[in-house]
């Protein structure tokens, strides 16, 4: 049974590769799925089970202005992607309504949105690293089920936007996506520089809601999409209003466990003091 199962699947990621985008067939870690599952795979055995243990009698790692520059590193990385897709986009007339993918377009902006799809997959691997950092510095109430759950399913999500769809309409989630990514970096980039800038940083909140905002605009795009009738694989357009609709459920608890839920509390707390003080 299991052998049959191999089979079908083998056969089926064959015919796959048939209507893969040939520009990028060739692209590092683009001409196999094998190294992105295993990082990933490593990365959740890591987090799940190896990091856990080796932490547990161990005191937090700290790592200085390394972990800024890991941070603004992002956030520069992150401001090119959106760069090069804004400016490729427009300079090829994309439409927001619907773009489909030009596979045999060899033009010069066309291969830098491909390019710039690209950096945004790998950029999802790198970000991976992000989840390391909290484990090492005994952050885990930041390593949340959200989290890993994002962490884990982009870098192969777009590993197979690169692959089959590096153009059309792949670009707005991700030129999105990437904006947001520049904000955020930039928010824990200065909050890694210590108490001193942290005090400033009153903004945390509306990241979450650029968020939010971001996975709603993308359901609309896509939606619209469909309706128009694009060319453009029904399967992904339908697979990201469900992956959309994941994040609003999971980001909009986050919001409310975080922030309304914490001020309620802190308010009731304040108030049990003012009137222990009272008697």
């Amino acid at each position: 049974m299991a052998a049959k199962v191999l089979d079908r699947l083998s056969s089926f990621y064959s015919w796959a590769e048939t209507i893969a985008d040939k520009r990028v067939a060739d692209w590092f870690l683009i001409s196999s799925p094998i190294p992105t599952l295993c990082t990933v795979a490593l990365y959740l055995l890591i987090v799940c089970f190896v990091g856990p243990r080796f932490m547990k009698n161990r005191a937090p790692y700290e790592f200085g202005i390394f972990l800024s520059a890991y941070n603004f590193f992002l956030v520069a990385l992150n401001y090119y992607i959106t760069k090069e897709l804004i400016w490729a986009s427009t300079a090829a007339k994309y439409n927001y309504i619907c773009t489909p993918v030009k596979h045999d377009s060899y033009d010069v902006n066309e291969m830098r949105i491909a390019n710039a799809l690209w950096w945004y997959y790998f950029s999802k691997l790198i970000e991976l690293m992000d989840t390391i950092f909290f484990m090492l510095r005994k952050r885990s109430r930041q390593i949340t089920l959200l989290h890993v759950y994002h962490h884990s399913t982009m870098p192969i999500l777009w590993w197979i936007g690169v692959k089959w769809v590096p153009g059309g309409q792949s670009f707005f989630g991700a030129m999105l996506n990437s904006g947001i990514h520049v904000i955020m970096y930039a928010y824990y980039g200065l909050a890694a520089l210590g108490p001193q800038v942290q005090r400033y940083l009153w903004w945390k909140k509306y990241i979450t809601m650029l968020q939010l905002a971001q996975f709603s605009l993308a359901i609309a795009h896509t939606a619209r999409s469909i309706y128009s009738g694009c060319d453009f694989p029904d399967w992904m357009h339908w697979a990201m209003i469900g992956y959309s609709f994941s994040f609003i459920i999971l980001f909009s608890n986050f919001y409310v466990q975080t922030y309304t839920k914490n001020k309620t509390k802190k308010s009731e707390s304040i108030a049990q003091k003012s009137g222990k003080k009272m008697k």
